[in-house]
């Protein structure tokens, strides 16, 4: 029996050696951050402590003595710390940073232990409190064990799985699956576009930049949805926009056939209920995973990639929607065009230092919307910081359906059907092969887009 009266498992020594590599070393706080958050710290001074190096390393920022000193100050709570003392003593009993991340497992597992000591707690508690429906307590207990899972808490990068099962609201786990030997360029499932780049390569940023409200984001969930199916790819979309749920929905409908707006308020009939619970199945067996935290920097991309790749495989293709929503970190506060020079900058380097592709939606200016045609040009990328100089590939989506309506459209044009969904997926740049135009159809209801079997000469 255990004693009420024990002290939950901690160890301080540990948390002081993770702030200290810290301080010693300016790569520690990326190796520590991928395993550790704040509130792993079982004592609110290195909590507190912690919380102003992620902070500074966010903005970032030098992280040593003084700016640590002065970040906590600026929260009234350096002297709670311990003040620079606390410093001086944790760095000189810790020589060197070699093996943070033993300690930080160590803190990490800890933490996890704790969690389970107050998940059993409230288990016991419900088992207490008994009542006429089992089968919701045990659900209500296996949600406490299953929110244990250290993996799954330790990044922000969720299996799509994850969000399908919210959807239905029924329990299951996700398995991973295996690892193809090697992967080559990794292809978007749309044939002309393949055919013209020659699918997604390594190392190359690519931009899928458009107006509001055109489709950015439903081509690229379909893209991520056709690499993990095509080649097997392990996908890693960033959605700093839409919540994981909204994304999880999109997929199902543009995967089912089943409209949209009726999926989401549940107004499905039997036989569409079965074919979005059947496309359900498929999607959670394709290994992609979805964060949705807003204002993220590059640099906490990379540690949950990382982490990604520790606890499940290395990811084939990045995808991020979009970039301007992204910050530096602070670090440009009043010149937003550097900021995003630096955004821009620092995903091109993503893509080499995993040598994969990455793929990044960018909103346009009104630029388009004031000449006519309205076809987005390369231009409208250049008050956009240096997007268009860092990009590999930089492509645009243009529908004429946006600009015109129906009724505008058959007045002027009585003997062509009106564009609805009709796409042009224009390859403004590519540094190393041919530009071109892609035909595309939008179909709005599914978030889905199609093959367009449609040839066209390039847009000079």
């Amino acid at each position: 029996m255990v004693s009420v009266d024990k002290l939950p498992p901690f160890d301080i020594k540990a948390e002081e050696a993770c702030i200290a590599a810290i301080l010693i070393d300016q790569t520690a706080i990326a190796d520590v951050a991928k395993i550790l958050q704040p509130q792993d710290f079982y004592r609110d001074q290195h909590r507190w402590a912690y919380e102003a190096c992620v902070r500074l390393w966010e903005r970032d920022e030098h992280i040593n003595e003084v700016t640590l000193a002065h970040e906590l100050g600026r929260k009234e709570k350096l002297d709670d710390v311990g003040g620079l003392a606390f410093f001086a003593r944790i760095t000189t009993e810790l020589p060197t940073a070699v093996g943070i991340e033993h300690y930080a497992e160590i803190v990490r597992r800890d933490s996890v232990y704790r969690q389970m000591i107050t998940a059993g707690s409230q288990i016991v508690q419900l088992a207490y409190e008994g009542g006429a429906d089992l089968d919701g307590a045990m659900r209500r207990a296996e949600d406490m064990l299953l929110g244990l899972n250290g993996k799954r808490r330790a990044s922000d990068l969720l299996p799509l799985q994850h969000y399908l099962e919210e959807f239905w609201s029924t329990p299951g786990a996700f398995e991973p699956g295996s690892s193809p030997e090697a992967m080559g360029p990794v292809r978007s499932g749309f044939m002309d576009l393949d055919t013209l780049l020659g699918g997604f390569h390594a190392k190359d940023l690519v931009v899928l930049a458009a107006r509001p409200s055109v489709g950015k984001s439903a081509l690229l969930l379909n893209i991520a949805r056709n690499a993990a199916v095509s080649s097997h790819a392990c996908v890693a979309v960033f959605s700093l926009e839409m919540s994981g749920e909204s994304l999880a929905q999109r997929l199902l409908a543009s995967e089912s056939g089943v409209d949209g707006s009726r999926l989401r308020l549940g107004q499905m009939n039997d036989l569409e209920q079965r074919r979005a619970f059947n496309a359900s199945q498929e999607l959670a067996d394709l290994d992609i995973f979805i964060d949705n935290t807003s204002m993220t920097t590059v640099p906490q991309m990379q540690a949950k990639l990382r982490r990604l790749e520790q606890l499940h495989r290395k990811p084939d293709l990045v995808i991020i929607d979009y970039l301007q929503l992204m910050t530096a970190g602070g670090k440009y506060r009043d010149n937003r065009v550097q900021e995003v020079s630096e955004i821009s900058r620092g995903l091109k380097m993503l893509a080499v230092e995993n040598d994969i592709p990455v793929i990044a939606a960018a909103q346009l200016s009104r630029a388009p919307e004031q000449r006519s045609p309205h076809i987005p040009m390369l231009s409208d990328l250049r008050e956009s910081g240096s997007i268009e100089q860092d990009a590999d590939i930089v492509m645009f989506i243009y529908r004429e359906d946006i600009y015109v309506t129906r009724e505008d459209w058959e007045m002027r044009n009585f003997d062509q059907p009106y564009p609805e969904g009709i796409t042009k997926l224009i390859v403004g740049k590519h540094r190393n092969g041919p530009t071109g135009v892609v035909h595309l159809r939008f179909r709005n209801n599914l978030s889905r887009f199609e093959d367009l079997m449609v040839l066209e000469e390039e847009i000079a």
